[in-house]
C-alpha cells in the first residue's frame, strides 16, 4: 500500500466518522489483538538515527529502504476480531 492510498483510504473513514475517530492497528489474523499507535517514521528516519542500545526484544539495526513509511505499534488494548481481515477494504 501506498501513502496515496492509505490517505485515500483514511479520507473516505473521515468523512464517514468524523475527524476525532480514533485509529487503532489490528495486528496477528490467527491471534488478533487491537493496538494503540505510537506514531509514523520513515526508514531514512531510522538509518539516521543514533543507535542507542539495542532493545529487550530486538536488534536496533538499519531497515533495507530509507523510502519507506512504517506505521508504529503502540501497544495491546485488547483482543481484537478476525473480521477485521474480512472486511477491510484495501486499494
Amino acid at each position: 500500500m501506498t501513502i496515496s492510498d492509505l490517505i485515500t483510504l483514511l479520507e473516505d473513514y473521515r468523512e464517514e466518522h468524523g475527524d476525532d475517530c480514533e485509529v487503532r492497528l489490528m495486528t496477528q489474523q490467527n491471534w488478533p489483538f487491537e493496538n494503540n499507535i505510537a506514531g509514523v517514521t520513515s526508514g531514512a528516519e531510522m538509518n539516521e538515527a543514533e543507535h542507542e542500545e539495542p532493545h529487550e526484544f530486538a536488534d536496533n539495526q538499519d531497515v533495507a529502504d530509507d523510502v519507506m513509511v512504517y506505521i508504529v505499534e503502540g501497544g495491546q488494548i485488547c483482543y481484537g476480531s478476525g473480521r477485521a481481515w474480512e472486511t477491510c477494504r484495501k486499494h
